[in-house]
């Protein structure tokens, strides 16, 4: 199993608190695995084996157990007398009105819940407000460029690695396939089951062809400035007839499912959020390789999208920032404050330099400045804009 460390330490953080503890996160990002390498943690810890439950509810032995008083029943005959124990139930919302079951765990004060699910619907609607207050969600996402390279232990230069970490995948399975054909074939699949399972059958939807359509056009178009009427007006004037309420709704299914994520605008200077144009970016960034093949990779955009996905492991709120009439990458918030990025995948060209470096430079405060790219270069301060190397700066979460 390929260790997360960070999940861990996180799930181990909230060990035994009055919380139920819920992972979310795409289909074969590892929420599965993450369980069991939890678990080992708590053996080693001194957790015995009756003190853990645990449910694949995906497996068709559970199939029995299809509404949350069956299961409910089921976990509590395991559950140990007058001890501790760990409740672990993956894909949690196969059952009906599970969150029942839930709250019905919850309670008992000797069982420590975890949860996941492969969709947002998680933690929407009746559960949400049944629990309000009393979870804590971890959002997992596929393996990142450190887990990547952590595992592989390669001699190879670190750009080698990092071409390997775009072309072959970061779900944690994909390391194990050998071939370009394997691993997209393990990508539609991954893809299919998500339209299935998680946006077919729960939104009811008809037109599977439309909602392809929507897919496409967002691979294509990771890292651009949308608006879903620029989505259906160019999905109409290629022949698909559909509406804005319709495009809205498929954007959100994919969303939920974890497919894509969307952030927001940030006017810097009046620190609000703008009414239009978001910018949508891929949960992995091969998942286009199902869709659309091999071709016409941007590697732009793609760095761009992984430096988003850091961002999000790193806990951080993450914005596109509009500053007077230029465009910063990414504004990330938290407690301490506000950071600001740009991602160019070279900056040998005078003129590209400049014109990144002047986005930062238009923002008038202190808070950190940097500029990323893949150059092998020197780490360089300009009047307080940080150039580093992407790939270092992926390997340092520090940073």
């Amino acid at each position: 199993m390929i260790n997360r460390p960070y999940y861990i330490k996180k799930l181990y953080s909230f060990k035994d608190k009055d919380l139920i503890k819920v992972v979310t996160g795409i289909r074969r990002c590892g929420k599965s695995t993450l369980f069991d390498l939890y678990i080992e943690e708590l053996k080693k810890s001194g957790i015995k084996d009756n003190q853990i439950v645990r449910l694949n509810l995906e497996d068709p032995i559970y199939n029995n157990l299809d509404d949350y008083m069956k299961l409910y029943n089921y976990v509590m005959k395991k559950v140990a007398k007058n001890q501790k124990t760990y409740v672990f139930l993956d894909e949690v919302q196969n059952v009906l009105n599970f969150q029942k079951a839930c709250d019905g765990l919850y309670i008992h004060k000797n069982i420590d819940l975890y949860i996941n699910g492969s969709n947002a619907y998680l933690l929407s609607g009746e559960l949400a407000t049944l629990l309000s207050g009393r979870y804590i969600e971890i959002k997992m996402l596929p393996l990142s460029f450190k887990e990547y390279y952590s595992y592989i232990k390669s001699s190879e230069s670190l750009e080698r690695i990092y071409l390997d970490y775009i072309n072959k995948s970061s779900f944690p399975y994909a390391l194990f396939l050998n071939s370009e054909d394997e691993i997209d074939d393990y990508l539609l699949n991954i893809y299919n089951t998500i339209l299935v399972k998680d946006i077919i059958t729960r939104k009811k939807i008809h037109d599977v062809s439309v909602l392809e359509s929507v897919a496409k056009f967002m691979m294509a178009n990771v890292g651009n400035i949308l608006s879903v009427k620029k989505i259906t007006d160019t999905l109409n004037s290629n022949g698909r007839e559909v509406s804005v309420h319709t495009v809205e709704n498929y954007l959100d299914a994919l969303i939920d499912s974890f497919v894509f994520y969307k952030i927001s605008r940030f006017d810097i200077k009046g620190k609000e959020f703008l009414q239009s144009g978001e910018k949508y970016y891929l949960t992995d960034v091969t998942l286009r390789y199902a869709l659309l093949g091999r071709k016409n990779l941007d590697l732009g955009h793609v760095l761009e999208n992984i430096v988003f996905l850091e961002l999000k492991r790193r806990g951080y709120k993450v914005y596109v920032g509009k500053s007077r009439d230029k465009e910063i990458d990414f504004v990330t918030e938290d407690k301490e404050g506000f950071k600001y990025y740009q991602v160019s995948y070279t900056l040998r060209d005078v003129e590209t330099l400049k014109r990144e470096l002047s986005a930062l430079e238009s923002v008038h405060d202190h808070y950190p400045k940097y500029l990323l790219t893949m150059d092998i270069d020197p780490e360089v301060d300009y009047n307080g804009i940080r150039k580093m190397n992407v790939l270092d700066w992926l390997l340092d979460e520090t940073k």
